[in-house]
């Protein structure tokens, strides 16, 4: 079969789907030229499989090597239903290329009149200058007709725009220009496609790493900052007492079903070995710029958490905790607190594989019990029921997303859980926050198991929170 890019390319639905459902598969992987398949998809206007790619959680504002994204591509090539789609679902009408060309800047050139309609409606910039000083008015020019196929659509462009003058005013952009600028981009990182190459294999030859900084140290291992491929990546080294031939074992068969590269909100293991000459396990994971949701929320980083954002992370994690609940079997010893959520460039919050537990590693050891559900901390792990237990762990994240403190901070691990399992000590709701919030954390936080939702429950419930 075909790769998957020109699968999207060729508009194969059928083929397109079933590269989906490998679990191994990364729909946000790139080409030589950094082209995701949804870049394809907009680029040939296959509606179906933009759906498709959209509706399995492929990046919007994904940037190839020029920094077009999918944006960019839709609106050059005039597929206005897919424009729609696009701005729909939060792609940014004002992102500039390489070369400071926004979206309009293309529809423009290109003659795509009602696109061009479209994405000024959408809040798109018609005075922004890209780096030659030109705005998309100045893109539209007579002088440019004999470079356009459509003359007609070309001029009428032109009316379209100035029509839309005061319209944008209204809207409170500026008619006078504005200069091009290095940082007019509003994020801080960009974000890319994935390398293709990093998922093909699970199996990692020591040698091809590269160490550069040790990050962390802890009782159960090291994690170093390193680069493999050429690419950036996070090392995990575990410390296990009496590794043996069984242990060597059990863990090459338990780590390739961390390799998950099919959900946006999922932080896959990308590959692992042992290291000589005394062997240590290590596990391999993509390298996250901001850290953990820990470290964001806790330990003085420059980001904002506002409630905004803070809705958007537990919509990140409740759509990955989701995806994760339907597998069959489910990822063993995962265990869900703000430690093992990492930040994503584009400030998505992914799940990591890399910290679940394996089964040679402490098996009776009750891992972060702030966020451990109190059956879950008195009963034996095949006695609970695992995804009443994770809800339960998924409101403790919430409660801390919202007020942006540890909880239990002022006890130990050993109180924290004698307390939670057998004195009914819980998180404490301060006054200030959203009754909505409110209402959803109680839910997920009931005493009876049973009674806790799905994850696949609260996902419409937060997205709903998100438009507010």
């Amino acid at each position: 079969m075909d790769d998957i890019f020109t699968q999207c390319r060729e508009g194969n639905s059928v083929a397109v789907r079933l590269w989906l459902d490998n679990t191994e598969n990364d729909l946000n992987l790139g080409d030589d030229h950094g082209f995701s398949p949804l870049h394809w998809a907009c680029r040939e206007g296959r509606s179906g499989v933009v759906d498709m790619l959209i509706m399995r959680g492929a990046r919007i504002n994904v940037m190839n090597r020029g920094d077009d994204t999918p944006l960019h591509l839709a609106s050059s090539h005039g597929h206005r239903d897919i424009v729609a789609k696009l701005i729909q679902c939060k792609a940014d009408p004002n992102t500039v290329n390489e070369h400071g060309n926004t979206p309009l800047h293309y529809a423009c050139f290109w003659g795509q009149d009602e696109v061009a309609e479209d994405l000024v409606a959408s809040g798109a910039q018609v005075c922004v200058c890209n780096r030659y000083g030109q705005t998309p008015l100045d893109k539209a020019k007579p002088h440019l007709r004999q470079l356009l196929q459509g003359q007609r659509s070309f001029v009428s462009i032109v009316f379209i725009l100035a029509a839309f003058l005061e319209k944008a005013e209204k809207m409170g952009q500026s008619l006078t220009k504005v200069p091009y600028k290095e940082t007019f981009w509003k994020g801080t990182m960009r974000t890319r496609p994935r390398n293709g190459t990093l998922n093909k294999q699970a199996g990692i030859d020591y040698k091809q790493l590269s160490l550069l900084a040790k990050v962390n140290e802890n009782q159960s291992g090291e994690l170093w900052q390193g680069r493999w491929q050429g690419d950036e990546i996070v090392v995990k080294v575990l410390q296990v007492r009496d590794w043996t031939t069984r242990k060597s074992r059990d863990f090459n068969e338990e780590h390739p079903k961390l390799r998950i590269f099919s959900h946006p909100n999922i932080l896959p293991v990308l590959g692992a070995c042992q290291s000589p000459p005394s062997p240590h396990p290590i596990i391999i994971s993509h390298y996250m710029p901001y850290g953990s949701l820990y470290n964001i929320l806790h330990q003085g980083t420059t980001l904002v958490v506002d409630q905004n954002q803070a809705v958007k992370f537990a919509l990140d994690i409740a759509s990955g905790m989701a995806f994760l609940h339907t597998l069959e079997p489910m990822v063993s010893r995962l265990y869900l607190n703000s430690k093992h959520v990492m930040i994503d460039e584009d400030m998505t919050a992914r799940i990591s594989m890399a910290d679940a537990k394996f089964s040679f590693q402490c098996p009776g050891r009750m891992y972060s019990p702030a966020w451990m559900a109190p059956e879950a901390l008195q009963k034996k792990p095949e006695d609970i029921n695992r995804r009443s237990a994770d809800m339960w762990s998924f409101s403790v994240l919430l409660w801390e997303l919202v007020t942006r403190e540890v909880p239990f901070a002022d006890l130990s691990h050993m109180e924290i859980g004698m307390k939670v399992a057998l004195e009914g000590l819980r998180p404490t709701i301060p006054p200030g926050i959203s009754p909505h919030i409110c209402k959803l954390m109680r839910l997920c936080m009931n005493e009876d198991p049973a009674k806790r939702p799905k994850f696949d429950m609260i996902v419409p419930i937060l997205e709903k929170m998100q438009d507010k």
